[in-house]
């Protein structure tokens, strides 16, 4: 389908703004090598071409067909490939399943259906097309890039979009420069989706990274395969997700529910198989074009070297914010620094070489090469201010010095013409990625070292944090649960199996029990109704906290039943928990969620009654290892109060990513069981982590 020595096209006819016309002015245009049969029985002949009335009646079987006749006219020529077992089809036809009609859903079925009996793969329907840069094969009827220009180099992207416009947009960046090996869509994708496509990259030699437009699919495990795929054959995937709203969050019981919505999720799965995100449409081709050229990181650090003192300042700002480390160099690539840069220059990183390399090149070239060689850097950016004929003569200086220590140079187009003297002459360089942004170039570089991170990872190791008798002894507790809400006392003892720490408590059923209770475990206390229709006891008015006295206890006790007898409809009532009030920590939460395209997740977050508002919260997939829970605890934005914050205790991150793995382990066991999961807060204080309330909701009614 892709990579086709002969090709059919259905639907050509004299009118040469049709689409089968425009496909085979294209695959003519671009010097597609096979033989090209144009199909239509009106026509015995197309220009100078013969034409068929049928696929039957083609002197060879193609390896493609391109369909392009009205939706009406499609079902019986895929019948007709399917007998001849063509190699594949490619339908542009629109006015199926994405209507919402479903009659027009049931044709779309029945192309599937074809398909899937005779073998014969399909792209589409309502596809603008499939193009192959290195055979010419331009199966398209949309405007394309001059079939002239240079393309199909080492460094060649493969572009996929679930965007058939989208994608092919992205494609003119071969007008300034950019490689590509394909630009494929998938339409509809009835049969051959985004994840096929990916794949076939993978294994594809002419392309060296793979960049994907993707929107979402209904079983996100295959995109995963995909990306698992290319990354046996070292090929990067960068992807852009659109569709990132979310939807469904209203109807959550718990706080995981609310916050871990699918966007959240995909970015986890993504992250989990070495996949490159990127926030902007604007990014994902500079990014891939960076990936297609530079190879693996010799060292995390970054230089800069610049003619503008401004444009160091607006570098060291972006590697701050995506935290990207610019240390200084060694004592003796400071020398060289020392010796060349002006007095009224920087000899550091960044290094300001002031517009004085205008007299003299030869000290920009020692600096560059000096830093180039420092084992400190891994690459260096250099921002372009001017775009006159200076800038394509600096671009040999960092280029050979790139190549000359096997790094990458990143320059950073700040001029407004953008396609001025030098422009093209970067994208074209093979040692040098074009960045039209400061942001976006240390965004790319905090990716490649994170990337670089990942593959250090590899293969993930999962060593089980609880015992193998924790999932049965958690079973059990939870098939024997009267209602899909378990009480916190019921919940805690599912945290308990799992060797969760948690909090003692004693059951009431009057104020004087309760004073009982109080006096037999130590002041302060805490008070909770217990009721399974009361998941969120602080909405309902049911808590009291750090209770001194034993009329504190009584006062308590009355105020929280009544709370809980005002509440409409009347919620079962099992008593009142008394608690020893834990001293006062940093609050964490933990959550899982079984979600339905992606399993069980874990989530993390700064805890107590502000996790919604504050909504600083890291998502994984389920199970997570020690090192991933305690890299979950590190992107937390407030991960400087698990550190000691104004004089409290430092919280143990060893000992609360253990417990973050055991969670993690809990939802992954019984993932047909649980379908949210929260125990807010964890009290953290030093050594001591321990949950105080835990909620968690079956599948079962």
């Amino acid at each position: 389908m892709f990579a086709p020595k002969s090709v059919a096209v259905v639907g050509v006819s004299p009118t040469a703004g049709a689409f089968g016309s425009r496909t085979l002015a294209i695959l003519e245009q671009a010097k597609f090598a096979g033989p090209i049969y144009p199909v239509n029985a009106k026509y015995d002949r197309i220009g100078e071409r013969q034409c068929y009335p049928s696929i039957k009646a083609l002197p060879e079987t193609p390896d493609c067909v391109i369909i392009a006749v009205p939706r009406e006219a499609v079902e019986p020529i895929v019948v007709e490939c399917a007998e001849r077992r063509v190699g594949g089809i490619i339908i542009y036809s629109s006015g199926y399943s994405e209507t919402g009609k479903s009659d027009r859903e049931k044709q779309q079925a029945r192309l599937v259906q074809i398909s899937r009996e005779s073998g014969v793969r399909i792209l589409g329907p309502n596809c603008i097309g499939a193009l192959n840069y290195k055979n010419g094969f331009h199966a398209t009827f949309a405007a394309v890039p001059d079939a002239s220009l240079p393309t199909s180099r080492p460094d060649a992207i493969g572009l996929v979009s679930q965007s058939g416009a989208l994608g092919f947009a992205l494609s003119q960046a071969i007008e300034h420069g950019i490689s590509f090996s394909h630009v494929l869509a998938c339409g509809n994708a009835c049969d051959v989706d985004v994840a096929d496509e990916i794949s076939y990259l993978a294994d594809d030699p002419n392309c060296k990274v793979i960049a994907c437009v993707f929107e979402g699919m209904s079983n996100p495990s295959r995109i995963i395969e995909a990306a698992e795929i290319a990354h046996v054959a070292n090929k990067p995937v960068i992807i852009y997700k659109m569709a990132t709203g979310e939807q469904g969050a209203a109807a959550a019981m718990s706080h995981t529910g609310s916050l871990a919505g699918s966007n959240a999720a995909y970015r986890a799965a993504f992250k989990r198989v070495g996949i490159i995100v990127v926030d902007n449409f604007e990014a994902l081709i500079e990014t891939a074009a960076f990936f297609g050229k530079a190879s693996r990181p010799k060292a995390p650090g970054v230089a800069v070297v610049a003619t503008s003192g401004g444009a160091c300042i607006m570098a060291a700002d972006k590697a701050e914010l995506y935290n990207v480390q610019l240390p200084q160099p060694v004592a003796k690539t400071r020398e060289v620094l020392e010796r060349v840069v002006p007095e009224f220059g920087s000899p550091k990183n960044p290094c300001d070489v002031t517009a004085q390399v205008l007299g003299s090149p030869e000290s920009l070239h020692a600096c560059v090469d000096a830093l180039m060689s420092d084992d400190t850097f891994g690459a260096l950016v250099v921002p372009q201010p001017l775009a006159y004929a200076i800038a394509t003569a600096r671009l040999k200086i960092f280029s050979e010095s790139a190549k000359r220590y096997n790094k990458i140079a990143c320059a950073v187009w700040l001029t407004e013409w953008m396609e001025g003297p030098g422009a093209i002459e970067t994208e074209l360089d093979p040692h040098v990625a074009m960045f039209r942004s400061m942001d976006r170039c240390f965004a790319t570089l905090a990716a490649w070292n994170e990337r670089e991170q990942w593959m250090r990872a590899q293969p993930r190791k999962l060593a089980r944090a609880s015992g193998t008798e924790a999932a049965q002894t958690a079973a059990k507790l939870l098939d024997s649960a009267e209602n899909n809400i378990l009480t916190e006392r019921e919940a805690k003892k599912v945290l308990s199996a799992y060797g969760i720490p948690v909090v003692d408590e004693e059951l009431v059923q009057s104020a004087d029990d309760a004073v009982t209770a109080a006096n037999g475990m130590g002041y302060p206390v805490a008070m909770k109704v217990e009721s399974p229709d009361l998941p969120h006891k602080t909405e309902a008015g049911v808590i009291r906290l750090n209770l001194k006295t034993e009329a504190e206890v009584r006062s308590a006790y009355e105020a929280v039943m009544a709370n809980a007898k005002g509440v409409s409809p009347p919620p079962k009532i099992n008593g009142v928990l008394v608690q020893p009030m834990i001293p006062a920590g940093t609050e964490i939460m933990v959550g899982a969620k079984v979600d339905p395209l992606f399993g069980p997740l874990i989530v993390v977050g700064l805890g107590g009654i502000l996790v919604e508002l504050l909504k600083d919260t890291v998502l994984d997939l389920a199970p997570v290892n020690h090192d991933e829970a305690l890299a979950m605890l590190g992107r937390l934005k407030g991960k400087a109060v698990l550190a000691g914050f104004r004089g409290s205790e430092p919280v143990n991150l060893d000992n609360l990513a253990n417990i973050v793995c055991r969670l993690s382990e809990l939802v992954a066991d019984q993932k047909e069981r649980i379908s949210e999961l929260d125990v807010n807060p964890l009290i953290c204080s030093g050594e001591r982590i321990i949950a105080v309330d835990a909620l968690i909701v079956t599948q079962h009614s």
